[in-house]
């Protein structure tokens, strides 16, 4: 893979030309934390690859990109992105960023906005929302608790980086090789992810060697004033049971003109335990909102609304969300949660049903 000095650092990176030619526009995907550009390229940067062209690369300290003594906040990463595209000739690209990677994207956009034709910020938790002391408490960090109690983690989930916490718990854990219990890989893997024993050690490594724990956990950069000014398409894509749901929740009020999304039942890292049902939210802004607003009905509030689709899978089941709020489920395809649904109708309308 080629590399490229910037900002007084290497950075390794990836291209991936577009099925539709050279005419096609960019698409830059930014990991986040404790992970690489192999998060995008598997499963995602192919199949997005069929419209755009797409850059990958490893922020500074993971993966193959360099690992120096500091330079690890976002703003600093956002100049490496810029750096980076300004090396690439990319004038004007759509950006992806996921947790961090979504901080760092968040950054280079308030600094050059032209640069941007669109975002996705998918579960990114800012730093002017975890300080917020009237944040509702997190729901599913109180079923997380007492398991992480019961095996001695000595984490807290009140705590506002709790999710960077534990990820270097999780990283040690695996460096070890400790095994987890079902019961515990079932409640946090799928909210944190999982990690190959050589990525744990890196992460490690990062937070020993560097000032990369100070840096992160302190001032993203990023204030809710400026966020307002920034009026490109914005999809903004979030967990049910992350932590950062609670950052969801402010931008509601930040951005009128952006379109938000529910994975329901899914934790931080639902790009990868969730792609098919990721990247059909992708598709739907990028043929949808990207090209025509938000539609609004006559008396419409301007404030937001999170949206999600009444189908969807969790652990190979399916499930319905209700217009009561309530879940059912789960059914063994889409096929039977529809029959049940239209069942639902039929006998609350009094219809009778034909073969």
């Amino acid at each position: 893979m080629p590399t490229i000095g910037v900002n007084d650092t290497r950075i390794n990176y990836i291209q991936i030309d577009c099925e539709g030619g050279r005419n096609c526009e960019d698409l830059v995907m930014v990991h986040g934390l404790a992970t690489n550009l192999a998060f995008w390229y598997f499963r995602h940067a192919p199949e997005f690859s069929k419209r755009y062209r797409i850059t990958l690369y490893d922020l500074r300290g993971h993966g193959r990109s360099g690992m120096p003594d500091q330079g690890y906040a976002p703003k600093n990463m956002a100049a490496d992105l810029c750096q980076l595209l300004d090396h690439l000739e990319i004038d004007q690209a759509h950006f992806i960023g996921h947790s961090f990677g979504g901080a760092v994207a968040l950054n280079l956009a308030c600094m050059d906005p032209e640069r941007c034709l669109s975002l996705m910020l998918i579960d990114t938790h800012i730093s002017a929302v975890r300080r917020l002391q009237t944040t509702k408490e997190w729901e599913y960090g109180k079923k997380i608790q007492p398991i992480i109690d019961q095996y001695k983690l000595n984490l807290d989930v009140k705590e506002p980086y709790f999710g960077y916490r534990l990820l270097s718990t999780l990283a040690q854990l695996q460096k070890k090789n400790v095994s987890l219990s079902q019961e515990l890989e079932d409640l946090i893997c799928p909210f944190m992810g999982k990690y190959s024993k050589r990525t744990s050690e890196q992460w490690l490594r990062l937070l020993k060697k560097t000032e990369a724990e100070k840096e992160l956990m302190g001032d993203d950069g990023l204030s809710l004033d400026n966020l307002r000014k920034l009026t490109f398409p914005i999809l903004a894509m979030y967990g049910e049971h992350s932590q950062a749901m609670s950052t969801g929740e402010q931008l509601l009020e930040v951005w009128p003109h952006a379109d938000f999304r529910l994975i329901r039942g899914a934790g931080h890292f639902f790009p990868l335990t969730r792609p098919k049902e990721f990247m059909g939210n992708c598709r739907q802004f990028w043929k949808g909102a990207l090209i025509n607003k938000i539609p609004r009905r006559e008396g419409d509030s301007e404030k937001r609304h999170f949206r999600s689709d009444r189908f969807y899978r969790r652990n190979g089941k399916w499930y319905i969300f209700t217009r009561e709020a309530n879940e059912e489920g789960p059914f063994a395809d889409r096929q039977e949660a529809k029959e049940y649904l239209w069942s639902k109708l039929y006998s609350r309308f009094g219809i009778e049903e034909h073969g």
